[in-house]
């Protein structure tokens, strides 16, 4: 028997879909001859495949137990199914956050679609494919590199997805309903949509000033407004060359700190130094890190970095000095090796709390001051210090006294940053600073949150959550008005005729409609050649007040949804003649599931707008988080009747006119228009599901009945191009 696995297709769902809310991808495999064979007629198969990946035991799968999955291997179960577990758990070792996947076999036998979450589509396929080579080789009793696997996928998703504090800004923002959208291939992310959206860049926020960040680049100019307001510095002067900086010194008083007056991330920073030949040796190093050189105090103490959002501290770390000790064998750059970097805390990430340490001019003036070098050989239990500072790791949040935590919040201000990392040096941070001489080093733009969120000792602290809090007030949630329309016909009809009452109810208005992109009725030019593209472009219009995105069938089917969550969604005709047969939609059991996605995206203080005279739309009411609005024709139809009077809201119509009914009240809105009236192509229920979005939105009557009898069919999209 040949036993394979071929990917036939994959299709990136990056919106809400038939399968689930968030994005995935969608894959076609072909498993041949495996289709005979179930994991249970394959001898050590499932033993070895749970020894490679022993963290499979957390999988629950259909028994939702702990060892489910395990369970359903050793009972039998078929490839599709093994390699989505597999790949879901190489994506969770690699770092990337939970998972949804799904197995489904299609009409044609051996043949599977395959579902699998995918924070970012080439990781997501690598792991697919690592998953079917993994699981062939158990079958054959062929060794795995399973390390190596789970490497490669880390150091994609390092490159590829984003960083651990992008991230963590982007799930607080989701647990608050935020919607999110990544904007570039790095850590550029717009949480919410349209008008009401906000930009962040990791820790900066379009609220972070030009200024503000130029003026925390210059160490000399932040440190005199700092004093300026009575914030303490530690005191010094830049310095013009080698022999100024050893002046300065002296004027100061040793020991001192050699910097760059605009560097960052520490590099070319010497502390305690005290000789001339020891400052004047730091002076060239810290004049190439940046555009100029100071000389100031060394303040004793540590160091702390502590975080300021919107005014406020939330969070403060406090650095921890990094050692080796001698064994009389090892050279200071062996044991660093063996006792630093070893550390599973230390590495390049982000997603490590504390850097590698490496063998630097920092390090080696720090060994000069104790007369060795790298190649040095230390006593049997000599302690070496190797860095000051060996990265900020232990969360001291609770301790900061009240007077450090206003002077911090004072410096964020006083330089112009809305978020701010303040380093600062203090024997003790439970006490002001004046007694101790305690002093703001500096002030950092766009500060790291990674030794907030994971210190190597201490709770984590939700500085991303105070960051969404930041540029959210309590209650908003970042949405503009988002109606989708789905459908297999009629969609574009209902569409304009939704963004036409728009607008007259004064809304900038935007349309995403078959291949067109329209603003306040005027197309306007788009690169975008999806429908899923076409609405993303809309939702990042920072000029849009509402959206109106038409999905047809197909679109949903191979892109997903352009947005989260909605406000209104409607559901019109279900033609059980268009299916997608490419992708396995061949009946009216698979047009529900498809086209249920726009019901199941309705928020719940929204609405589903529902063709009644449809059975098989009408029953997707049940699946809607907010009110459901019928509209239809027949004014007898039982499933409306019972709606009604349950006390819900509907649109009829009734002597060609078009009538707003709740519950044993009927109110005319509009009287059809005799075009309308006369039409065969569907203007009529075109009418009626738009005067429902419009009065599941809150617009008008009077307004809704305006906009429907001056709607043109044969102009929906004006004429003037922007």
């Amino acid at each position: 028997m040949t036993k394979t696995i071929d990917i036939l297709r994959v299709t990136s769902l990056r919106g809400p879909n038939l399968w689930t809310y968030g994005p995935v991808l969608e894959l076609l495999i072909d498993i041949g001859d495996l289709e005979d064979c179930p994991s249970d007629r394959i001898p050590g198969f499932p033993e070895r495949l749970a020894a490679w990946m022993p963290s499979l035991v957390e999988h629950r799968c259909s028994y939702d137990e702990r060892g489910g999955f395990l369970r359903r291997l050793q009972e039998g179960t078929w490839p599709g199914h093994i390699v989505e577990h597999v790949a879901l758990e190489l994506q969770t070792l690699a770092g990337m956050r939970g998972g949804f996947g799904r197995t489904r076999e299609t009409s044609r036998r051996g043949v599977y679609k395959l579902v699998v979450t995918s924070w970012h589509d080439d990781v997501t396929l690598v792991a697919v494919n690592k998953a079917c080579d993994m699981v062939l080789c158990a079958m054959d009793d062929r060794p795995f590199d399973r390390d190596a696997a789970v490497h490669e996928l880390r150091r994609m998703s390092d490159d590829l997805c984003l960083g651990p504090s992008t991230t963590a800004i982007v799930l607080a923002a989701e647990s608050r309903r935020i919607p999110a959208i990544r904007l570039n291939d790095g850590n550029l992310v717009q949480l919410g949509y349209g008008r009401r959206a906000r930009r962040i860049w990791t820790a900066e926020t379009d609220r972070t000033s030009a200024i503000a960040e130029g003026i925390s680049r210059d160490k000399s100019l932040t440190k005199q407004l700092l004093q300026s307001c009575g914030v303490p510095i530690p005191e010094g002067r830049p310095v013009e060359d080698a022999a100024d900086a050893w002046a300065a010194a002296e004027e100061i008083g040793v020991p001192v700190v050699v910097k760059p007056i605009d560097g960052n991330h520490g590099r070319g920073v010497f502390l305690g130094l005290t000789t001339r030949a020891e400052v004047e040796a730091a002076y060239p190093i810290a004049r190439d890190e940046g555009s100029g050189v100071i000389v100031e105090r060394f303040v004793r103490g540590d160091e702390h970095r502590l975080l300021v959002v919107g005014g406020r501290m939330v969070a403060a770390a406090r650095g921890e000095a990094a050692f080796v000790t001698g064994d009389g064998r090892s050279t200071v750059r062996e044991l660093i090796e063996s006792q630093l970097n070893s550390d599973p805390r230390r590495g390049n990430t982000q997603d490590h709390p504390l850097n590698l340490v490496r063998i630097d001019s920092a390090v080696r003036v720090e060994l000069l001051h104790q007369n060795l070098t790298a190649d040095s050989v230390p006593e049997a239990g000599a302690r070496v210090l190797i860095q000051r500072n060996g990265n900020m790791s232990l969360d001291v949040t609770d301790e900061v006294h009240p007077d450090v935590a206003a002077r911090v919040a004072l410096a964020a201000r006083v330089v112009g940053l809305d978020i701010a990392g303040i380093d600062l040096v203090a024997e003790d941070i439970s006490r002001p600073l004046g007694p101790q001489r305690g002093a703001v080093v500096e002030v950092n733009a766009g500060p790291g949150l990674q030794f907030h969120l994971r210190p190597t000792h201490g709770p984590g602290r939700p500085v991303g959550q105070a960051i969404v809090d930041h540029l959210f007030a309590a209650g908003e949630d970042g949405r503009i008005p988002v109606i989708g329309v789905a459908g297999c016909r009629r969609t574009a009809m209902v569409s304009h005729r939704i963004a036409h009452l728009l607008n007259l109810a004064g809304y900038a208005t935007g349309l995403a409609c078959g291949d067109a992109v329209l603003l306040d009725q005027r197309p306007i030019q788009t690169a975008a050649r999806t429908r899923w593209a076409r609405g993303q472009q809309l939702l990042m219009n920072r000029t849009v007040d509402a959206a109106v995105i038409e999905n047809d069938l197909h679109s949903i089917v191979t892109e997903g949804l352009a947005y989260d969550r909605c406000q209104v969604g409607v559901v019109m005709d279900i033609d059980r003649s268009c299916t997608v047969p490419e992708f396995f939609i061949e009946d009216e059991d698979d047009l529900f599931k498809v086209l249920r996605t726009q019901v199941d995206v309705v928020l719940k203080g929204g609405a589903a707008v529902l063709d009644v005279d449809d059975p098989l739309i009408a029953d997707m009411a049940r699946l809607c988080d907010g009110e459901v609005i019928f509209f239809g024709i027949d004014a007898a139809n039982p499933v409306l009747v019972a709606h009604l009077a349950a006390g819900g809201r509907a649109v009829l119509l009734q002597d060609s006119a078009v009538v707003v009914a709740t519950g044993d009240e009927r109110i005319p809105a509009a009287d059809l228009p005799p075009a309308v009236a006369a039409a065969r192509n569907g203007e009529v229920a075109a009418h009626l599901a738009a005067a429902a979005a419009a009065w599941a939105l809150g617009l008008p009557l009077d307004l809704i009945r305006t906009g429907l009898e001056t709607f043109d069919p044969a102009r929906p999209s004006g004429s003037r191009i922007r």
